[in-house]
């Protein structure tokens, strides 16, 4: 009977057999079927049928990734298919992006709307008549090889690739593996110069500059040894089995001078490049950013705290530079004063876990968002948080290591960020037809389509 009645196949009664296999849990949908009149529970004749909540759902998540936002971004990479509630759009943290929520129209232009009409097209240069566009708001932050294993960043690549967006190789060099994906990825320049060459700058349409990094400001980067393989030390011209470290900062920028000799360095070499700079959020913020605009940069990536892999440590996340929904309204505002919003490109980073939260980003000021974390959690990591030990990721991810390494299939995962990534766009048509708008450019530093999260205290999902 169990096996008959049973609309989500987690009961199996194979021919020739008289028992019914043990239940396939993962298949169940759990209490949401008690109400549905083929509930096995109330079916089963010996009463030998229980749900009870699985262990290994219990022990992951945390105040910022609950197990909601980590379990529904599985599920969007499983099916494409955005989510919808309360338990997706904010977390518990009771702060950051969690405290904010959308103020949607009720009724008026929502009506007239046509999704298909809605444009999410993000135009990444302001400063010249060159067209570098994304057909999404978002890309693919920095993840060097070495911190995440190639797999990893050849799907993200192939992911950009199929969405028309870009993905960023991170400070650990340029694989050859990569090389097919050019139009689509961003290189970078980090204060450890780790892997840069002539080549891979000219290969490229955006070149980064990573002056800091949000997770970690002031600090720097460092890669412990143990993932330093001999493939890793090739790339980045440096010894196996050493830890490598990116210093803090560019010893040779102190002023905007600097950064300019740096930016026209990149030109140089790439007359054509689009240049980027990726910066943590101190409280002069708004300051560095009009100086980025006039050393020459086309984008400024505003690096927030809350972002980072299991690698960063917390006392630098909690207690550095300041909060991301904070640093974006205060560099828009500034750029405004200015006279210079409209020539330059904001693009924020530093805890974009959902497409809410990117769309948060955008009503408060910046053009687009960089996504880094979502994108692991899509290919199965349960951020347990041991990013920084090669043999540490049981899920292959944040690895060199060539056993971990065969856990995830390139196919697989690129599929599943393809799948991610249908889900956000979806996401974000949705919340743009329901504020009545037609392009996401119309969203940029519109606060007031936003409300304080409190409002919604005891009301229902």
């Amino acid at each position: 009977m169990c096996a008959a009645i049973c609309p989500s196949g987690v009961h199996e009664r194979k021919t020739g057999h008289n028992r019914v296999s043990k239940p396939r849990s993962y298949l169940c949908i759990g209490k949401e079927c008690e109400n549905n009149p083929l509930y096995c529970i109330d079916h089963c004749p010996r009463k030998a049928l229980s749900i009870v909540q699985n262990q290994n759902y219990t022990s992951i998540g945390d105040s910022r990734w609950t197990r909601e936002f980590i379990l529904g971004t599985w599920k969007q990479a499983e099916t494409g298919l955005p989510l919808q509630g309360l338990k997706y759009e904010i977390g518990s943290s009771g702060g950051g992006f969690d405290g904010l929520l959308f103020k949607f129209q009720k009724e008026g232009r929502t009506e007239a709307i046509e999704e298909s009409a809605i444009n999410t097209e993000l135009e990444l240069n302001k400063r010249d008549g060159r067209k570098i566009s994304i057909k999404v708001p978002f890309y693919g932050g920095g993840m060097s090889f070495g911190s995440v294993g190639l797999k990893v960043m050849l799907a993200r690549a192939k992911a950009a690739k199929a969405w028309g967006t870009f993905t960023c190789t991170g400070e650990g060099g340029y694989p050859d593996a990569l090389k097919p994906y050019d139009d689509n990825m961003i290189t970078q320049v980090a204060t450890g110069l780790f892997g840069v060459s002539e080549d891979s700058i000219q290969r490229v349409k955006i070149v980064e500059f990573k002056y800091a990094q949000g997770a970690k400001p002031g600090l720097g980067g460092h890669l412990l040894g143990d993932k330093v393989t001999s493939e890793v030390a090739r790339m980045r011209e440096a010894v196996a089995g050493s830890s490598l470290f990116s210093p803090f900062p560019f010893h040779s920028v102190y002023s905007v001078e600097d950064h300019k000799k740096h930016v026209d360095w990149i030109r140089e070499i790439n007359p054509d490049a689009l240049i980027s700079v990726k910066v943590s959020t101190p409280s002069d913020i708004d300051m560095v950013a009009v100086g980025s605009y006039y050393a020459g940069a086309h984008i400024i990536h505003l690096d927030g705290s809350y972002g980072g892999t299991g690698a960063a440590p917390d006392i630098a996340k909690k207690n550095i530079a300041m909060p991301i929904e904070y640093a974006i309204p205060k560099v828009h505002e500034f750029l405004k004063e200015e006279g210079i919003r409209d020539k330059i490109t904001v693009i924020a980073s530093g805890g974009i876990r959902t497409a809410y939260d990117a769309a948060k980003a955008i009503a408060l000021g910046s053009d687009g968002v960089v996504i880094g974390t979502s994108d692991l959690v899509a290919l199965g990591c349960v951020r347990c948080g041991c990013c920084e030990s090669n043999r540490g990721c049981p899920r292959g991810i944040a690895t060199t290591d060539p056993e971990l390494s065969e856990v995830i299939s390139v196919e697989w995962g690129a599929q599943r960020l393809i799948n991610l990534y249908a889900a956000w766009r979806s996401t974000l048509i949705s919340i743009l037809k329901q504020l009545g708008m037609q392009s996401i450019t119309e969203l940029v530093g519109r606060y007031d389509c936003l409300m304080n999260s409190e409002h919604t205290k005891g009301k229902d999902d």
